[in-house]
């Protein structure tokens, strides 16, 4: 009876995409402060306290999930984070970072069958099929954008409440 929401972090809990600098990790500009939409993604998931996080970021795999997880300034963001979409992938970890990201968490859902899911991300590559089901940021503004926090409201009723299971949209 999993709810899955599939978290992407760069250019979607704050705006552009975070750069490594030796054992920091910086934001692409200096007016932006790292993780500063958390607020609202996590006021977003108040009504759904069953939803669980797994991160499909580039950030779980270059620092680990432990690692991510830590870095995320919201207790109640932290606190829904199960895992990550690399979990468990049995090839190269070459082929998983030339995966679209669509396939990444397609592969997942695959590998798990959560009962109902929804993807936030900045990439639409591989959502091709699934549309209904990503809520699509633009990298530059990421959930700082009122009509894209509107459609996530909308998406989590969707998706979240009413979707049909898995296994009968094959």
């Amino acid at each position: 009876m999993r709810r899955v929401l599939f978290l992407d972090i760069d250019g979607v809990l704050h705006r552009g995409i975070a750069r490594r600098s030796g054992n920091r990790v910086m934001s692409s500009a200096p007016n932006i402060k790292l993780f500063e939409y958390a607020d609202v993604l996590d006021s977003l998931l108040l009504p759904y306290p069953d939803v669980e996080i797994v991160l499909s970021s580039d950030w779980s795999v270059v620092f680990g999930m432990e690692s991510t997880r830590n870095a995320i300034p919201s207790s109640g963001l932290r606190d829904r984070i199960t895992g990550a979409t690399w979990d468990g992938f049995t090839l190269d970890p070459i082929v998983w970072s030339v995966l679209p990201r669509g396939a990444q968490v397609l592969d997942y859902v695959r590998r798990n069958k959560p009962l109902r899911w929804l993807a936030v991300d900045d990439r639409a590559d591989g959502f091709e099929a699934h549309r209904q089901r990503l809520v699509h940021c633009q990298t530059d503004v990421g959930l700082g954008d009122s009509a894209v926090v509107e459609q996530f409201r909308e998406r989590l009723q969707q998706c979240l409440t009413h979707a049909p299971k898995y296994e009968s949209e094959n």
